[in-house]
């Protein structure tokens, strides 16, 4: 398949991703990590409780889908991180809304500074 055909593919996999799935994706673009600190992750965001019942099929699609890795910790733990295909899909979610965000010079301007604040 050409490079072309599979950035499209990689596309239109991500703009079929679910917040929830995006949010894991944001999660993980900082470090991998095991299953309960990604639900951790999602409970502060959320200020909810996320179920196990919502957040493993959502880890095993995103693994099924490429986006991220799973690998064994220890016996009972697995361990998630992003992949090529995740962090590309993580930059075209940013691109996309910063796209549709950055409407005029001020609000360019509020995003370059934003963004600065994490480099």
């Amino acid at each position: 398949m050409s490079d072309a055909r599979t950035a499209d593919r990689d596309s239109a996999v991500a703009r079929e991703l679910t917040a929830f799935q995006q949010n894991i994706l944001t999660i993980l673009a900082d470090d991998s990590r095991y299953g309960l600190a990604i639900k951790r992750e999602l409970e502060t965001y959320y200020d909810d409780e996320v179920n196990h019942g919502r957040l493993y099929p959502n880890l095993d699609d995103l693994v099924e889908m490429g986006l991220i890795e799973k690998s064994e910790l220890d016996k009972r733990t697995n361990e998630y991180g992003l992949t090529e295909e995740g962090i590309e899909a993580v930059f075209e979610q940013l691109s996309w809304v910063f796209s549709n965000v950055a409407t005029d010079d001020d609000r360019a301007e509020r995003l370059r500074s934003l963004v600065e604040q994490y480099e």
